[in-house]
């Protein structure tokens, strides 16, 4: 099965998948491949754009690798903002799509708290583009559809 976690930066995907995903499944996440591409003394949120370059092509491999065994293992990816085309290809892979959203104000906090500041744009831009489906704050929780 393949699981597609969304959410807003902060909202706890990591977290979800956490508290679902066995040590057997496969977990694409573009926080872990970044923070184990980087060198020692990285910062854990790290948005170095050369990183990212190589963090996002590394991704990209994991998912094309991982798309084919979701029949053997379930798989389960982080994407934030998903476009129509990549929910479209996720549909035509029978994905279940998971929103984790406990809320923009608590978001916020959290991105303060524990983010870089330019997070707080990417915050404001998913609640403007997400989905009209998913436009319901669900604290602590998820919708799967």
């Amino acid at each position: 099965m393949l699981y597609v976690v969304t959410g807003p930066p902060a909202a706890g995907k990591s977290t979800w998948i956490d508290a679902h995903a066995t040590a057997r499944d496969i977990v694409i996440d573009l926080d872990r491949i970044t923070r184990a591409l980087t060198g020692p003394g990285a910062p854990a949120w790290n948005q170095d754009p050369l990183q990212l370059r190589v963090a996002h092509r590394a991704r990209y491999a994991a998912m094309d690798a991982a798309f084919e065994l979701r029949d053997q293992v379930d798989v389960y990816l982080i994407h934030t903002m998903p476009s129509p085309k990549a929910m479209a290809k996720y549909k035509r892979l029978d994905a279940r799509i998971v929103t984790v959203d406990p809320g923009q104000e608590i978001v916020m906090q959290r991105v303060a708290a524990m983010r870089d500041p330019h997070m707080q744009r990417v915050v404001t831009r998913w609640y403007k583009q997400r989905p009209t489906a998913a436009r319901q704050a669900m604290p602590q929780a998820s919708r799967t559809w």
